[in-house]
């Protein structure tokens, strides 16, 4: 049977004290139902039935329907051209949703696909909605969904001296947790006053991974293009603070990774030699289209997952980066801030959730 999401049956799974709620919701092209219904439609739907209103709509990173395409790129609000409400950025001039943002609503909703990283910044704008909700009484709904990588954790909670944009509470970079999940979580250990409702998920498993849900991939972002990019981001992620390409710019970003400078035969050699579980790597050559070394020709390799339970995403990017500090000492490098509006710390030290010297010596 497939994931039953509470979208797919709202008349039923919306907490009946909620009825009839002028409601603010929070959404991305991932929301949508097991049927690829937008969730905007539904509610849509739902109004007509007499179960809400819609006040407002909110939208993270990349924009309420996923068009900005770079990484770091904010966006303005503006009116819907149907419903005729604000939709307010929330990765902008606000991360946090500001009390005349939320003026006249009486809950706001969130359903928004995480991937499974405290580097994807999808959970910490459902947490600093809560932050706004705990601050002015306004009820949070959160729509649960499944983590694409099940219930694994792997890597060291974030520092708190390191909270950032990309960490804001002490989580691991692979944390195992749905967002409703992480939700409750965020209520039990920074928000008690929060008056959270989970919607959960039927028929569900914390050990599933993505392909074993039955539901449809939809892209929450635009270089989160497959499940396959999810499995491997906790780790090739962590390139973002290196000088080396992630592999934006192309059809496989985080499954690509390389520079122009490198050698891909000895760099997979290398990390072959490492014998780390379930992943090969393929020697390429590719041309990013944007961002970094965008119109170069770079050399590395593609990750390829060969046993999804197995693998361990955040030891293989840290293997990236490390064979490479060791292979090309003069060329290899650590990105300068700013970075997700962290201005001091290195953009590697705020994704680490730590000093960089403690995960990679020098």
């Amino acid at each position: 049977m497939p994931v039953q999401l509470a979208i797919d049956n709202l008349s039923e799974t919306w907490p009946r004290r909620l009825r009839g709620a002028k409601v603010g919701a929070v959404l991305h092209p991932a929301s949508v139902d097991s049927r690829l219904r937008p969730t905007l439609e539904v509610l849509r739907g739902a109004v007509g039935d007499g179960l809400l209103e819609i006040g407002a709509l909110f939208g993270p990173q990349h924009g309420f329907t996923g068009t900005t395409q770079d990484n770091m790129i904010e966006w303005e609000g503006y009116a819907h051209p149907e419903l005729g409400v604000p939709v307010h950025s929330l990765y902008g001039r606000h991360r946090e949703p500001s009390a005349a943002m939320l003026a006249g609503l009486d809950a706001l909703f969130v359903d928004l696909q995480d991937v499974g990283a405290r580097y994807y910044t999808f959970i910490w704008t459902l947490y600093l909605c809560m932050k706004a909700g705990a601050e002015t009484g306004l009820p949070l709904v959160v729509h649960d969904r499944p983590n694409p990588l099940g219930d694994t954790v792997e890597g060291e909670a974030l520092d708190p001296e390191y909270r950032s944009f990309v960490g804001l509470h002490p989580i691991a970079p692979r944390h195992g947790r749905t967002i409703g999940q992480l939700a409750q979580q965020f209520k039990a250990e920074a928000f008690p006053a929060c008056d959270l409702t989970v919607l959960p998920m039927a028929d569900w498993r914390p050990a599933m991974r993505f392909p074993d849900t039955g539901l449809p991939w939809v892209m929450p972002s635009p270089n989160m293009p497959t499940p396959d990019t999810a499995a491997v981001y906790p780790g090739m992620c962590l390139l973002e603070g290196t000088n080396l390409s992630e592999g934006r710019g192309t059809t496989r970003p985080f499954e690509l990774f390389g520079a122009p400078w490198a050698e891909a035969a000895r760099w997979c050699a290398a990390l072959r030699a490492l014998e780390l579980p379930g992943v090969a790597f393929r020697e390429v050559e590719f041309e990013p289209t944007f961002q970094k070394h965008a119109g170069e020709r770079c050399r590395g390799a593609q990750i390829h997952v060969t046993d999804p339970v197995r693998f361990r995403p955040l030891q293989t990017g840290m293997a990236v980066i490390q064979t490479a500090r060791e292979l090309w000492p003069d060329r290899f490098a650590w990105n300068p801030p700013p970075y997700e509006y962290e201005t001091e710390k290195l953009p590697i030290e705020i994704l680490l959730g730590g000093p960089v010297g403690k995960f990679f010596p020098a």
